[in-house]
C-alpha cells in the first residue's frame, strides 16, 4: 500500500476524537510536531499534562511489527531506562480510530545533547549499552534487519524509478550508487558475521531529549535488528567523540573493536536510504514542502559526488 495522500482524512477533529476515545479530555490545544513518515501531534488535556499522539503511516509497518516496537520500548522502560513508551488503554497500546492506527505517549520536554560534551557522550554510551543488554535478550520477528536489501538495493531502486531524479543524471547516479553498493558489500563481506540485536535504530541527537535529570530516548519507529554500532556512530561527529561514547559503553557491555570498521558502511547506507526514502514518498504533499531542495538538479549533482566520495574512502 502506497497511498500518496495517506493523511488526507487526519483532521484536527479526528486527532481530538481519537484522544477522546481513550477516555481522555482534550482541551482543544493542538500542536503538529515535525514528523514526515508518521504524523505526530501534541494534545493538551483538561487538568493534566499533554500527551503525544502518533498516527502511523498506513502500510509501512504491520500491526505485529508495531507491537514489537511497543513491547521493546516498554521492556526498556521496565528495566528503568529513560525511554518514552506508549500508554496502554484497556491493555492495548496500538489504537484505532477513523481508519488510522495510533499510539499515545507522555509528553517529554528537553533539549538535544551538547555536541562533543564528553560527560554527556559517556552517559549516553552507558545507557545505550544497557539498552543493548535488554535488546540482546530476544529477537524481532516482524521488524526486519538493517541490511543491504532495505538500506541499499530498495532505496537505489526507488530513486531510479522516480521522476525526481533528473534524466540527465540518471546514468551518473546509477554508476555512483552501484559503485557504493559494491564497496558496502565488500566491507561487510570482509568483516564477516556481526552479532545482531534489537536496536533503537535511529539514535541521532534529535531523538534524545536532555533535561537537568539527564537524557530520554524517544521515537523507536526505526527499531530493528542490527549491529550495536548502528546505535553509536550517529552520536559521534569525530574520533574523540566516538572514544567518549565507547568509554561509557564499555563500562556496561563489551563491544567487538572490529565493529568500528562498520561505520563507513553504515554512513553510506544511510546516505543511500535518505535519497530513496524521499523519492519513494515524494507524492506525499508533506515531502515537497519539507525537502524542496531535492527537486533541484544541484542537490542530485552533490548527492552523486557524495556517493563517489564515500565509495572512494571505502575502496
Amino acid at each position: 500500500m502506497n497511498d500518496p495522500t495517506p493523511y488526507a482524512g487526519l483532521t484536527p477533529d479526528t486527532v481530538l476524537n481519537a484522544v477522546s476515545a481513550c477516555r481522555l479530555h482534550p482541551d482543544g490545544r493542538l500542536l503538529a510536531l515535525n514528523s514526515y513518515e508518521n504524523r505526530v501531534w501534541r494534545v493538551g488535556l483538561e487538568g493534566g499534562a499533554p500527551v503525544i499522539a502518533k498516527f502511523y503511516r498506513p502500510g509501512r509497518w504491520s500491526d505485529a511489527a508495531i507491537g514489537e516496537e511497543h513491547d521493546f520500548s516498554r521492556e526498556l522502560a521496565a528495566a528503568e531506562l529513560p525511554v518514552v513508551a506508549p500508554l496502554a488503554f484497556d491493555g492495548r497500546t496500538l489504537l484505532r480510530h477513523a481508519g488510522f492506527r495510533y499510539a499515545l505517549t507522555p509528553r517529554i520536554s528537553g533539549r538535544p545533547p551538547e555536541p562533543g560534551a564528553a560527560g554527556q557522550l559517556q552517559w549516553l554510551g552507558r545507557l545505550i549499552a544497557r539498552m543493548h543488554g535488554v535488546g540482546a535478550r530476544r529477537t524481532f520477528v516482524h521488524r526486519g534487519s538493517l541490511d543491504q536489501a532495505s538500506m541499499v538495493q530498495r532505496p537505489i531502486g526507488a530513486v531510479l524509478a522516480s521522476a525526481l531524479l533528473p534524466a540527465v543524471l540518471r546514468g551518473h547516479y546509477q554508476a555512483a550508487a552501484e559503485r557504493l553498493a559494491a564497496a558496502i558489500a565488500a566491507r561487510l563481506a570482509a568483516l564477516g558475521p556481526v552479532r545482531q540485536l534489537r536496536l533503537h535504530g535511529d539514535c541521532h541527537p534529535g531523538n534524545i531529549l536532555w533535561t537537568d535529570e539527564g537524557p530520554t530516548f524517544v521515537d523507536l519507529d526505526d527499531a530493528r535488528m542490527g549491529p550495536a554500532m548502528q546505535d553509536l556512530w550517529m552520536l559521534a561527529h569525530d574520533e574523540q567523540a566516538m572514544r567518549e561514547v565507547l568509554a561509557g559503553y564499555r563500562e556496561f557491555r563489551d563491544l567487538d573493536p572490529a565493529e568500528l570498521a562498520l561505520i563507513p558502511a553504515l554512513r553510506a547506507m544511510r546516505q543511500l536510504h535518505y535519497a530513496g526514502w524521499i523519492a519513494s514518498r515524494w507524492a506525499d504533499p508533506a515531502f515537497p514542502l519539507a525537502f524542496p531542495f531535492v527537486a533541484g538538479t544541484r542537490w542530485w549533482e552533490e548527492h552523486v559526488n557524495d556517493l563517489h566520495e564515500l565509495a572512494e574512502s571505502m575502496e
